[in-house]
């Protein structure tokens, strides 16, 4: 199994669970220094996908691949082409943006490069599989956590508007597991945590893990592109504060796909944020 993004938040648990399963795994990284960090049994390969052919190497001989697309999107017809030609199967982080839900239907560029990528990857005749993550659990540690770690207030726009967090291990944990099994071929799945939950009271739960009070203050969405500026692309911004702002009010979108794949219940919210306590208390 070839996994792409090795390093990053779902990429990295993704091997964790394929090594556990007695599963050989190749990993695909164009940075050194992130080599250093992956488990010894991993056979690491040098590769950039805005470089189609320097993934030749890794492919070669691999089985599956878990592609991440962490990368502008000119070369992708030319990496999912590469893909067709060395694997038999691929499982594809993409995005919810099928998803009959206001928080998932603003005008989002991600999305649109997603719908692209699985339109390619239909059209080789790869076996696929599409898993959707929401929004992420993890997030909570860019957005939140300096403020946090300060002891400040947290500042937030749309504190009323509710997500479904799901834990990034469970959604690794569904990568590994429809890599490995037939019966995931053709399957395309949204994966959430089990419960809507406001942004604010996400805050408050983190605080509860923390056992002390975190205070949560409005932001307007000015002040938001203000804070913003320099740190994310301004589409990027735009498309967060619609999506929250049409979620206000609205309960988020729930599915069983964890369940269903991994016959465990999704981690809650409330898990996610006690196994990662420390983290909103070191580390920068």
């Amino acid at each position: 199994m070839l996994v792409t993004g090795a390093s990053g938040r779902v990429g990295r648990f993704v091997i964790d669970r394929l090594l556990d399963a007695g599963v050989p795994v190749r990993a695909l990284t164009h940075r050194a220094e992130a080599a250093e960090t992956l488990p010894a049994k991993v056979e690491v390969f040098a590769g950039d996908l805005t470089v189609p052919e320097s993934l030749d190497p890794a492919l070669k001989g691999a089985g599956a691949v878990f592609l991440v697309w962490t990368a502008p999107p000119r070369t992708a017809a030319a990496v999912v082409e590469r893909l067709a030609a060395h694997v038999r199967r691929v499982v594809f982080l993409s995005s919810p943006h099928r998803t009959p839900h206001p928080f998932f239907q603003q005008p989002n560029p991600m999305a649109v490069l997603h719908a692209d990528i699985e339109r390619l990857i239909a059209a080789t005749g790869l076996e696929s599989t599409i898993i959707r993550p929401g929004m992420f659990a993890s997030n909570s540690l860019a957005w939140w956590a300096p403020a946090i770690r300060a002891g400040e207030v947290v500042r937030w726009p749309y504190g009323a508007a509710e997500t479904a967090p799901v834990d990034d291990r469970d959604v690794a944990a569904v990568a590994a597991r429809t890599l490995c099994l037939d019966g995931y071929v053709g399957g395309d799945y949204v994966l959430t945590g089990p419960e809507s939950l406001t942004q604010a009271a996400q805050v408050g739960v983190i605080g509860d893990a923390l056992e002390r009070r975190i205070a949560f203050e409005e932001m307007t969405p000015d002040d938001f592109r203000s804070l913003s500026e320099g740190t994310a692309p301004s589409p990027v911004v735009d498309m967060l504060l619609a999506a929250w702002s049409a979620a206000v009010g609205q309960p988020a979108y729930i599915t069983t796909a964890v369940a269903d794949i991994l016959g465990t219940p999704p981690r809650t919210f409330r898990q996610w944020a006690a196994d990662h306590a420390t983290a909103f208390t070191e580390g920068s």
